[in-house]
């Protein structure tokens, strides 16, 4: 009885050093998070004007230092990666775990999209250029950005849509096919609604890889600032992103006002990406409500 008593206690012990520990890791995450992201917003969020943020830029013009045409290039490849990225990605998704025999081939499939999402997203920029720059006479363009970010994207797409659509009851399908419904109907009325809030969610990872690369798009989009006035021409010339303009931006720290610029810059983009969470979160509400 003695020894029983002492193992519960020890056992007491642990549990409250493990949760301890637990709690105090979560705390310093959010220690940091916040701090990161106060920093960035208390230094950049001043700066901030419609000026800033509706004219163009101009290296030569210090009255002219706004962002606009970088968030128009930031929005291009946003949009034009995922129109390319997202359909591939979710059908390959649906054929590796709805039509595929789990063989060789699957398992193939699964160890390259693993394979891809480590690799550094420089090896990604070096094969944009060599292939849609060079190859491909696409030169350095936000058309080769959008194609370069497609593969960069495209691993985290496939594999967490995987995830979803096998988490989705095997009951639901079995019981539609009982009723005789076709394999095609059973997976896009039923097996894909149910998985969207985790393919809603690979989309949100995907936009925040796309926002918050700069390596890739460098050696592919660009470092561009022009304002596009033609859609289709824009997307066959340089343009650089909001990472890369804060990038360029903070390399010339000797410049007056050039940090400044940069935190800005910062601040514009945690809020960009903020929005965009946002709003995918208020579509995943609709969509699990009908």
């Amino acid at each position: 009885m003695p020894s029983k008593s002492l193992y519960c206690k020890h056992k007491h012990v642990s549990d409250s050093v493990l949760k301890t520990l637990i709690y105090l890791a979560a705390a310093v995450t959010v220690v940091v998070l916040v701090g990161i992201l106060g920093y960035i917003l208390v230094n950049g969020v001043p700066y901030i004007t419609w000026k800033f943020i509706s004219t163009p830029y101009s290296e030569m013009n210090p009255d002219l230092k706004g962002i606009l045409p970088m968030i128009i290039n930031t929005l291009y490849i946003v949009v034009i990666t995922l129109l390319i990225s997202a359909p591939i990605g979710i059908s390959s998704a649906i054929y590796l775990t709805q039509y595929a025999k789990q063989g060789r081939l699957v398992r193939a499939i699964r160890f390259t999209t693993e394979v891809l999402s480590g690799i550094p997203s420089i090896i990604f920029g070096l094969f944009g250029y060599t292939v849609f720059c060079v190859l491909f006479r696409l030169q350095v363009s936000i058309l080769a950005g959008c194609l370069t970010m497609t593969i960069c994207i495209l691993p985290t797409i496939i594999r967490t849509t995987e995830e979803s659509l096998i988490a989705v009851p095997s009951s639901f399908k079995e019981g539609a096919l009982a009723l005789g419904a076709g394999k095609l109907r059973v997976i896009l009325g039923i097996v894909l609604p149910c998985a969207m809030p985790g393919v809603l969610t690979a989309v949100i990872l995907a936009v925040g890889r796309i926002v918050g690369e700069s390596a890739a798009l460098l050696f592919t989009s660009g470092i561009g600032y022009h304002m596009p006035k033609d859609f289709f021409r824009q997307i066959l010339t340089s343009g650089r992103t909001l990472t890369l303009h804060l990038y360029q931006t903070a390399r010339e720290a000797s410049t007056p006002d050039a940090m400044n610029i940069a935190f800005a810059t910062a601040a514009v983009l945690l809020i960009l990406v903020f929005l965009l969470n946002c709003l995918t979160r208020l579509v995943t509400k609709v969509l699990q409500k009908q």
